[in-house]
């Protein structure tokens, strides 16, 4: 059983969702961010999502494209955010690492090398954001044979005929893009998320993982108790930006301050099913 098909089993037994937060590798600069991976299991991220930094995230809004900015102008590259995989796996066997990112780099490192390199550094699963599942067979056959799960995006907008098409081509767990348009720009509301996580459980078994526009703790507690996960990425970002020095640098506490925020954002998360929800 992959890390992430035992993560969530465990979860499921638990009955509470998970807490996946995002942040891109590199930013503002290598120190801080491999500080910020390595205390993410213990201040309570039950997977992690890792950004591969690129210059033009087309998906991504303006707080994750400055970031992937200040991780690029930092020197960050695809052999960096592996590394710092390499490095946490080192310390930590059990929490799931997802790379998320762009066709782009990945075609210029090469598929097959980068799906080898991924693995061999400890990452369990990719999101290519731009890779369709009418392109799948460029990418899939390479995560297949590296035991790399891909991880395919769900839209509001993904109807039900596509719906089967893209699921068939996913493993994992599914990625439901919560909203029509770039991250961190607004959220879904609750009665959105209750009709649309059904339509997608009646396709699949996986796990459903709501994210673009869970930026707080009620609307990630929200996101787990009517789905199997919140991701929460845009307002982990922001907080490292507001944290920065007046020329950009990372200050003593920028990594505090991140955890911290997951910490608040993971306890909301463990008490979701045990309270009811909000009017």
């Amino acid at each position: 059983m992959s890390r992430i098909a035992a993560r969530f089993e465990a979860l499921r037994r638990e009955d509470r969702g998970a807490l996946i937060p995002f942040f891109e590798a590199g930013d503002p600069d290598p120190e801080t961010s491999r500080a910020i991976l390595r205390g993410l299991p213990a201040a309570g991220a039950d997977l992690i999502e890792v950004g591969l930094p690129f210059s033009d995230p087309m998906a991504d809004g303006p707080s994750i494209q400055r970031s992937a900015q200040r991780a690029l102008k930092a020197g960050a590259d695809t052999e960096g955010a592996l590394a710092m995989v390499r490095g946490f796996r080192a310390e930590d066997g059990d929490t799931p690492v997802v790379l998320m990112g762009y066709y782009n780099p990945v075609l210029s490192y090469g598929v097959e090398r980068f799906c080898a390199a991924a693995a061999s550094a400890g990452v369990d699963g990719l999101i290519i954001v731009d890779v369709p599942p009418e392109e799948a067979d460029e990418v899939e056959p390479h995560t297949r044979a590296h035991g790399l799960d891909l991880i395919r995006l769900v839209a509001p907008t993904t109807d039900e005929a596509r719906l089967p098409r893209v699921l068939a081509a996913t493993s994992g767990f599914v990625y439901y893009v919560s909203i029509t348009g770039i991250t961190g720009t607004r959220s879904a509301t609750s009665e959105q998320l209750a009709a649309a996580i059904p339509r997608i459980r009646r396709h699949t078994e996986l796990p459903v993982a709501v994210g673009f526009g869970v930026r707080t703790p009620q609307q990630a507690a929200e996101a787990a108790r009517v789905a199997d996960a919140a991701v929460v990425g845009s307002a982990l970002v922001d907080t490292i930006a507001a944290s920065l020095d007046e020329h950009g640098r990372a200050r003593p506490d920028t990594a505090r301050l991140v955890l911290d925020q997951v910490r608040r954002l993971a306890d909301a998360v463990r008490a979701a099913r045990k309270e009811p929800a909000a009017a």
